[in-house]
């Protein structure tokens, strides 16, 4: 019994970092939670004597478990929306810090669901957690250099997309603040000059739903958006989504929709709003019955 409690307490204790590997590599929450429940359920029927280096063993575990995840799910869309992570513009959850960790914007999370499964998880392994590609081969099944190859292509496409937001959170706030007041007026000509001219925006409404997902590109076309957006008289309250500005819509009070802004060099880079209310249930949001943040 001392063992196993002290066993559950070891593996509690990488809990946070083992769903930071997760999230990254599967870019949903709850998918994520359930690759790392089922670590835990393949380390309490291991034999113990045989762990070495827990930390190790645990995130190899994850990595195989994450691996036939994405290798057995259905093709997705450019336009899929990736779980947000939403807290108080405040400042975000020690939980959600953790999470966080090594920064993982919604824009890195949608590159990142364009790659193959293989090159996604090398990608993560190497490039954030700073495994050796020795360590990953074993887990994609391929040599050290194959391995390598596949971390350097996904890094290629990751520069490529630009996933990166500019790094001060006040000139990023700014930027969205300045996007919601031209929206607010409908002023599109303000719009469009918030907008960088090859702007992104992608709305996942229904996942469930063939057909429901969206994308829309170009600063003309998602300044037309917004206006249409803003005529339904949703109370938008900000928030830090992914560590970055974004906001929580409501509509009576209840969430209608999560938008998550990437800001880079000055304008809105891409829009990703998450308006599916199955998923938007299933999202810790800091919202309480009264349609008030929680905590302030």
């Amino acid at each position: 019994m001392d063992e196993s409690k002290g066993l559950a307490e070891r593996f509690e204790e990488q809990r946070p970092r083992l769903r930071a590997v997760a999230y990254r590599m599967l870019g949903s929450l709850s998918e994520a939670e359930d690759a790392v429940q089922e670590a835990w359920l393949r380390l309490s029927g291991a034999a113990h004597d045989d762990v070495g280096d827990l930390r190790a063993w645990l995130t190899t575990v994850v990595a195989r478990i994450s691996l036939n995840m994405l290798r057995s799910r259905k093709t997705r869309s450019e336009a899929h929306v990736p779980d947000p992570i939403v807290d108080r513009a405040g400042g975000a959850s020690p939980e959600h810090v953790l999470l966080l960790a090594n920064t993982v914007g919604l824009a890195l999370l949608v590159v990142l669901d364009t790659l193959t499964p293989a090159e996604r998880v090398a990608f993560v392994l190497h490039d954030v957690f700073g495994m050796s590609f020795e360590e990953i081969a074993p887990i994609v099944e391929r040599t050290p250099d194959a391995a390598r190859q596949l971390a350097s292509r996904a890094r290629r496409r990751v520069q490529e997309r630009k996933a990166t937001p500019d790094v001060d959170l006040e000139v990023q706030r700014s930027v969205v603040d300045a996007f919601l007041a031209a929206s607010h007026d409908g002023d599109f000509h303000r719009l469009v000059a918030v907008l960088d001219p090859d702007v992104v925006l992608r709305a996942d409404v229904a996942a469930t739903a063939p057909g429901k997902s969206l994308e829309i590109r170009g600063a003309d076309q998602v300044a037309r958006r917004a206006q249409v957006f803003s005529r339904l008289g949703l109370l938008k309250l900000p928030v830090l989504v992914n560590g970055v500005p974004g906001l929580v819509c409501l509509l009576d009070g209840k969430p209608f929709s999560v938008m998550g802004f990437t800001v880079r060099g000055g304008k809105v880079a891409e829009i990703d709003i998450l308006s599916d209310p199955e998923r938007l249930n299933q999202l810790d949001l800091p919202v309480d019955e009264n349609g008030f943040l929680a905590g302030v």
